[in-house]
């Protein structure tokens, strides 16, 4: 054999082989790491709704609303404790994202969620609204967002949505910060007074 098929010979190696069950072991760490992570997650959704058990039911739409003032069309992202942006509502499926159908009258506005726990909020509830740029786990940009303030349980909260067209947020800012600033002798509000 002559030098040089020798050192042809001697280079030629076969490929390195996989070890397959590293890389199964591998893939089933963290899988296993994953869908513990998710555990995690849930458990501390619940254990938040837990703390917030004495929020009470939220009210059911009335049977007639009245005339309606403003519509919307778009998002709802969340609801927080009032001025912490952080901290999330989740009982009574206020934490649940969704589609949302809102709609003013003069006895409140009126959230319709599809796929998830629908709500009215009184006008006498309703504490004011502004433009803000993020609630829990949402940011867009400035004033990209319609935050809604409103009392419920003695707790203030404020409520993110946001509209298909963004455009019609300044007009719902107005309108619910007139709303919440007028006198209101409404049914809620004199139940309230007799308790």
């Amino acid at each position: 054999m002559t030098p040089s098929l020798f050192h042809l010979a001697a280079a030629q190696h076969s490929a390195p082989v996989t070890d397959w069950a590293a890389r199964i072991g591998w893939v089933v760490g963290l899988l296993v790491f994953v869908a513990f992570v998710y555990w995690l997650m849930r458990q501390g959704w619940k254990w938040r709704g837990t703390l917030q058990g004495d929020l009470p039911e939220l009210p059911a739409t009335p049977d007639d609303p009245g005339a309606p003032r403003l519509t919307l069309s778009g998002r709802y992202h969340g609801s927080t404790t009032a001025g912490q942006w952080l901290d999330r509502i989740v009982a009574h499926g206020l934490g649940t994202r969704s589609r949302v159908e809102l709609t003013l009258t003069d006895q409140g506005l009126d959230v319709v969620r599809p796929g998830a726990a629908s709500f009215f909020v009184p006008a006498a509830a309703l504490r004011g609204a502004r433009l803000d740029k993020g609630i829990a786990g949402k940011v867009l940009t400035e004033g990209g967002l319609l935050i809604v303030t409103w009392e419920h349980g003695g707790k203030q909260l404020d409520s993110g949505f946001r509209s298909d067209r963004a455009g019609e947020h300044a007009a719902w800012v107005g309108a619910l910060t007139t709303l919440s600033t007028t006198p209101h002798t409404t049914e809620h509000t004199e139940t309230e007074g007799a308790r």
